[in-house]
């Protein structure tokens, strides 16, 4: 696992329900727990209007599963609140999980009832892990999801991830890894830079300018520290003055101005203009402000080089949950033999049964088709993309799914899966599943 050498990854074990403890006692009772058994991460719908949705937080889960043991302390707190007896506790003091899993590349697209992450083990071991699996997927693929509608929206101009101060301090570190899953070039969170290897960027705040005797003396300061390619931000009393006091300090090297306040569109129009005007040509403007895809979108046609996002994106712009589920789809039975399981209630129901899928390509390459096979693999009429992969075999992680490595990968796996995807999935107007998932029954 390749994160920052100096970072210490916590045990995740506690990351956990006092249920699945419970729920494990019993099974150990029973004597089923050590049914070989088989459970699966999918999302039933894709939030309200959204057109597909994208994979993030899988290399957390598999950092997280790495160090999913229990401590001595750890124990002692489960023993000392009676949340399970000694028999259980006997059992959690030598867990390491020895099982499969197998999922969707991070990065990937999803849609209804893709099986997004699937864990072969004993039940036991499997039980643990759900709420761990269930909090990182569902946290991260919101994110990631968001941060795929807004770079869309943005047309290949530069997103900038700034949105942990609206968010926990852990949150605001993952949620800059999706963002940079989901497209965006950077992040202001330098957390995520030393843990995965993101680009981290940032200049200063309108504290900056206040804290200096006047504007042209915050800048002075700024420029002489950091260099005429800086950013300096132009709306803490006047734009035109402070767009014009920029260009007389820094000339026509100055790297760009950041625009934070007011009617975005027109604002951008007429400082792309002065800037023209005074043979800054070369200078870019950044603009922030409570940003999200419709805004984004909005500022299309306007000469803005970058956007910096907040809030709505460490929100997920509308859809914080992916809500995902993980539930048991195959067991052991009393023979020895795998049994599909499946939920009937209504509107929750699952669909039974050991997955495997693709993705259904025209002749043009284009997807038409998410296509699931139940205990067995999909027809593949001759181009279709095999969407599982094996991360853990035996309990042994594969290589290049986490750390920064894990991090590229996945924003390049999600470049490609956008390309291949219709046009449908970049608008923003409300609509069905840009592909239909369709089912294929073992005969």
């Amino acid at each position: 696992m390749n994160t920052a050498a100096g970072w210490k990854h916590p045990s995740t074990s506690l990351y956990t329900d006092h249920y699945e403890l419970t729920m494990l006692q019993a099974a150990l009772h029973s004597g089923a727990a050590h049914r070989r058994s088989v459970f699966e991460a999918f999302a039933r719908r894709l939030p309200e209007g959204r057109r597909y949705g994208v994979v993030a937080g899988t290399g957390r889960v598999l950092e997280g599963i790495e160090h999913f043991t229990f401590t001595e302390d750890q124990l002692d707190f489960l023993a000392r609140t009676d949340v399970v007896d000694a028999k259980t506790i006997d059992w959690l003091a030598n867990f390491r999980f020895s099982g499969d899993i197998y999922g969707y590349a991070e990065g990937e697209a999803y849609f209804p009832y893709s099986p997004i992450l699937i864990v072969e083990s004993s039940f036991a071991e499997a039980c643990v892990l759900e709420t761990f699996i269930l909090s990182v997927l569902n946290h991260d693929s919101a994110i990631a999801s968001a941060a795929s509608r807004m770079t869309g929206a943005a047309g290949g101009r530069p997103c900038i991830e700034m949105g942990s101060r609206r968010t926990h301090e852990e949150s605001a570190v993952a949620a800059a890894r999706a963002a940079v899953i989901g497209g965006f070039s950077s992040t202001s969170n330098l957390e995520a830079g030393y843990r995965y290897g993101v680009k981290t960027v940032g200049t200063a705040a309108h504290s900056f300018t206040l804290l200096h005797d006047s504007e042209q003396k915050a800048f002075e300061a700024q420029l002489a520290s950091l260099g005429v390619g800086t950013t300096l931000l132009a709306d803490t009393y006047d734009v035109e003055t402070a767009v014009r006091t920029a260009v007389d300090l820094a000339g026509p090297e100055l790297g760009g101005v950041r625009l934070d306040s007011g009617d975005l569109i027109a604002q951008a129009q007429w400082v792309r203009k002065l800037l023209d005007d005074l043979g800054n040509h070369h200078t870019r403007i950044t603009v922030t402000s409570d940003l999200d895809e419709y805004a984004i979108a909005a500022l299309a046609s306007a000469p803005v080089d970058s956007y910096g996002v907040g809030t709505a994106l460490v929100t997920g712009s509308g859809a914080p949950t992916a809500s995902m589920v993980y539930k048991l789809v195959s067991r052991e039975g009393a023979d020895g033999e795998q049994v599909s399981v499946a939920k009937a209630s209504k509107n929750k129901i699952s669909v039974g049964g050991r997955k495997y899928a693709l993705r259904r390509l025209n002749q043009r390459g284009a997807a038409t088709a998410e296509v699931i096979g139940i205990g067995r693999q999909p027809f593949d009429d001759g181009n279709d993309r095999p969407l599982l992969q094996q991360f853990i075999a035996n309990g042994k992680l594969a290589d290049g799914w986490t750390g920064a490595e894990g991090v590229r990968r996945a924003a390049e796996r999600h470049a490609a899966s956008m390309a291949e995807l219709p046009g449908a999935v970049h608008r923003l107007q409300r609509g069905e599943a840009a592909i239909p998932t369709e089912f294929e029954e073992q005969s």
